[in-house]
């Protein structure tokens, strides 16, 4: 049973604080909880449970903002967890983005949706289908109205018949007049390179998402060719779990619109896209930087999107340098921005250029991680290949269309 959600912003300024049972948590926990990120240096990295002298903490970080949730009492971490990303993705779909200013100006819709998400420590009501039935979706004119009659309530006076439904995540009287259902492979490239160019970790994050439009109530089934290389699956309340548990095949009615309905992983990769070749000397209060980047296996089709940065360390007074292809870009927090784009057919991009170290250093003790970015367009370099995708219930005729999509996730290449 959750006791309290607070919002933090990056600073640890609390945005928004919800309390859920008669039991009220103070404020002070959010300042011992803080201070414990600060001494672990990146809040974002936190482990998502943590035990405080007085409560039980669950913390997820998303775009900036930190949803911390308290409890004193003994419960599953993972329905904690899972209840606050649902808070965070709840939120992202009726804000457009998570922001610190968004969650500011529309607090009343959130305070809202919080009341219908849970119901005195226990979640409820988690489904965006059905909260949007609930609780409108802030626009122009509904804060027009509500700045003309004095009201700001969005919730409806009447409860959305998907509530009552086996499938609430669903309503039944949808109609289209082009049914159509599109699939989309979404993957992330997590690697770690050694300063000797070796492969020490390559493993993909991915998620099925899909986009429906279907009149009635479609019961659809995705098969998989390789379904055996998949790990740590996680489905949407909508997958039936037998299915999968004996065939390995996805049966479910699917939520009107865009959702994730599977997310997975894919362990033990041996290979990576791209190379980059640092090389770094230092003598004389001087160091000399140069860095190679190219494909190193082609995986058939185009690479864009490439870029690489990297953090200056602190001892770097001043840097010069510069690149045969794209643009090099120094930020104010000594962050070294290279944008390449696509790799010429021509040339293998290049940079280079001196650090200065700061006086009373001869060399650089301290070596830079280099972050990669890219994005692979129409392959999923998991290997993972849809078989097939059927539709069991009227209307037998729908269209249906497959894409993927590959980018870089946690690339690191370490000197």
């Amino acid at each position: 049973m959750l006791q309290c959600i607070f919002l933090l912003s990056d600073s640890g300024e609390v945005m928004l604080e919800k309390q859920f049972t008669g039991h009220r948590v103070d404020r002070s926990i959010c300042a011992w909880f803080w201070e414990h990120a600060v001494s672990h240096g990146d809040s974002s990295k936190l482990q998502p449970v943590i035990a405080s002298p007085t409560h039980y903490l669950f913390q997820i970080f998303r775009e900036g903002i930190t949803f911390l949730a308290c409890t004193q009492v003994e419960m599953p971490p993972l329905m904690a967890i899972e209840f606050l990303c649902r808070v965070a993705d709840v939120l992202s779909d009726y804000l457009g983005e998570l922001n610190e200013d968004l969650i500011k100006d529309n607090f009343i819709i959130v305070y809202e949706l919080l009341d219908e998400m849970i119901d005195n420590g226990f979640p409820l009501t988690t489904e965006p289908t059905i909260l949007r039935e609930m609780i409108a979706p802030p626009n122009i004119v509904s804060k027009v109205l509500s700045v003309v009659t004095g009201t700001s309530s969005n919730v409806s006076d009447t409860l959305p018949v998907a509530t009552g439904s086996c499938v609430p995540w669903r309503t039944t009287d949808l109609k289209y007049s082009s049914n159509e259902v599109y699939v989309e492979l979404v993957e992330e490239m997590d690697a770690t390179i050694n300063r000797d160019g070796v492969l020490v970790k390559c493993e993909i994050y991915g998620e099925v998402q899909i986009n429906s439009h279907i009149t009635g109530l479609p019961d659809l089934t995705l098969s998989f060719s390789n379904p055996s290389i998949l790990d740590d699956v996680r489905f949407h309340p909508c997958v039936r779990f037998r299915p999968w548990e004996s065939h390995q095949t996805l049966s479910f009615v699917p939520p009107d619109g865009h959702f994730k309905l599977m997310s997975y992983r894919v362990r033990k990769l041996k290979n990576i896209p791209l190379y980059v070749k640092p090389q770094i000397t230092s003598d004389a209060g001087t160091c000399r930087i140069s860095l190679l980047v190219g494909i190193r296996n082609d995986p058939g089709r185009t690479i864009d999107s490439i870029t690489l940065q990297f953090q200056l360390p602190p001892c770097i007074l001043s840097a010069d340098l510069s690149s045969n292809h794209g643009t090099v870009n120094i930020l104010a927090n000594k962050t070294c921005f290279w944008s390449i784009g696509r790799i010429p057919k021509d040339k293998t991009p290049s940079m280079s250029g001196t650090l200065v170290l700061e006086s009373g250093l001869e060399r650089l003790h301290v070596f830079p991680t280099f972050q990669v970015g890219f994005r692979i367009a129409n392959i999923a370099l998991s290997g993972l290949q849809i078989d097939k995708l059927d539709l069991k219930t009227t209307p037998a005729r729908f269209h249906k269309g497959f894409r993927a999509v590959t980018r870089a996730g946690e690339f690191e290449v370490r000197s």
